[in-house]
């Protein structure tokens, strides 16, 4: 006899609660990606002198190396990062990792300054549209919860240590081999990415594809530009030069073009109610602002390393490991303290930490004693502030759909690359202010104390913003 009654309808795969096998590779696979994004943001940085004595750029010239990668990083993530939502997340990412790795051949073997630029331009938009894709692909392979947590935790480690990282390897490349594998380190690691990847990752993207609004689009990317070539110039002439200011405030006015546009826009760029979400607008602010003090915060050890205690530039570099051993250990901890207790909870606690031992740093002497204060002042710094850059990805793209985690991690992938850029700027302008040119040990020691004063007020800015607009309850 034949039942009448309905079969029970399947149930619905319940999210993977661990990482499995295929979860993992799809994670390292990522995570090498980021990593070596990260550290293309500083691997060239030492090595500036080689290449302009090598392939004869002026002096005034070179800061175009650094200058070209910045503006198109910056200037186009939050372009790259709607396009992937539109066009699929994997095809961008795989595109961008191959422009990634055949810019960087064609760098290291630029027979001239401008082939160089060109190619430093070619990796800043690979990067501009890989950073947001990853971290996409990131968010839509792993389930909102603690595998997410847990993959942003050891993709926030990994970038952060990447950009520590550049330094020290650009300084062993450049002093064992020569400068041009800054560039060919790239090359093997895009391929190796390019051969696994396709066989692990799904494509991501929207059931149905909204047409992409080039005025937003366009707007938002000159004004982007404008902001980070104004900051670039600020850092190299001050903040009255005509160029710093021509391009801040044009950055400015577009900006508030760019508003004007998408309240307009049947399908915008960028969703006005994605940006009134409080843990989209707060989280990128305390996004920006963590990129802004650890960043700026190794300009100014530097710069207290070589001209006070008169270490060489490898010396120094070296001396960040153990920062970037901070910043890992803290993107290991972040997850498993955001399970505990909550977002907010860690922000605040991730806040006050680098508070605490940036202020240390206003300790510092002119001797090589110091050393002892500084290492694991930056050690602990290091894991506060990775506490807070795991905390803003978790809070910038928690409770959005798949169809807008694009949107959010271009958001945020935009917040980290401007805070990069604007951090040495400030910074380099404070000590400029207090040292008013000079270039003595003391005269340093005292700009650099000035610039951590200050370092360490925005820091407590981003624990003050989390306390009063991120307070959320234990989860």
């Amino acid at each position: 006899m034949t039942s009448t009654q309905p079969l029970p309808a399947p149930a619905q795969a319940a999210p993977p609660q661990h990482l499995t096998g295929r979860l993992k590779v799809v994670l390292a696979v990522l995570l090498v990606a980021q990593f070596m994004l990260a550290v293309d943001f500083s691997i060239l940085n030492v090595a500036l002198p080689d290449i302009g004595d090598s392939l004869g750029f002026s002096l005034a010239n070179l800061q175009w190396i650094a200058t070209a990668f910045a503006l198109c990083a910056a200037g186009f993530t939050l372009f790259f990062g709607r396009i992937g939502d539109l066009i699929g997340r994997r095809r961008i990412f795989l595109g961008s990792i191959a422009l990634l790795g055949v810019a960087s051949l064609v760098g290291g073997l630029a027979p001239n300054p401008e082939i160089l630029i060109i190619a430093r331009v070619a990796q800043g938009l690979a990067t501009a549209a890989a950073t947001p894709a990853g971290l996409a692909l990131l968010t839509t392979s792993f389930p909102e919860g603690p595998l997410r947590q847990k993959a942003l935790g050891l993709n926030g480690a990994l970038m952060s240590a990447g950009f520590t990282a550049g330094a020290v390897l650009g300084g062993v490349l450049t002093d064992v081999l020569s400068w041009r594998w800054a560039f060919f380190i790239n090359v093997p690691v895009a391929l190796a990415v390019l051969l696994v990847a396709p066989a692990v990752i799904a494509e991501s993207r929207p059931a149905d594809r909204p047409k992409v609004d080039l005025p937003g689009a366009l707007t938002v990317t000159l004004a982007l530009l404008g902001i980070v070539y104004g900051l670039t110039q600020a850092g190299e002439h001050g903040w009255t030069h005509p160029l710093a200011m021509a391009g801040l405030l044009g950055g400015a006015v577009l900006l508030a073009l760019f508003h004007l546009v998408e309240r307009r826009a049947v399908q915008p760029l960028v969703p006005l109610d994605v940006l009134r979400k409080r843990t989209v607008a707060w989280g990128n602010v305390l996004g920006l602002l963590a990129f802004v003090t650890e960043t700026s915060l190794v300009y100014l050890l530097t710069l207290y390393m070589q001209k006070t205690l008169g270490f060489s530039a490898l010396a120094a570099g070296l001396a960040f490991g153990v920062l970037g051993l901070g910043t890992v250990a803290g993107g290991l901890l972040a997850s498993r303290m955001i399970a505990r207790t909550s977002t907010s909870a860690v922000l605040i606690g991730g806040g006050l930490l680098q508070a605490a031992f940036t202020a240390v740093l206003l300790l510092l002497g002119d001797t090589p004693a110091a050393m002892g204060l500084l290492l694991p002042a930056t050690f602990l710094g290091g894991v506060g502030n990775m506490l807070v850059i795991v905390g803003f990805m978790v809070t910038a793209t928690t409770g959005l759909p798949d169809r807008e985690q694009g949107l959010a991690t271009g958001l945020a992938s935009m917040s980290q690359q401007v805070g990069i850029t604007m951090g040495t700027p400030i910074m380099s302008s404070i000590v400029t202010a207090v040292t008013g040119g000079a270039v003595t040990a003391a005269a340093i020691l005292d700009g650099v104390t000035v610039a951590i004063a200050a370092n360490t007020g925005l820091v407590l800015l981003g624990v003050l913003i989390a306390a009063v607009f991120l307070r959320t309850r234990r989860a």
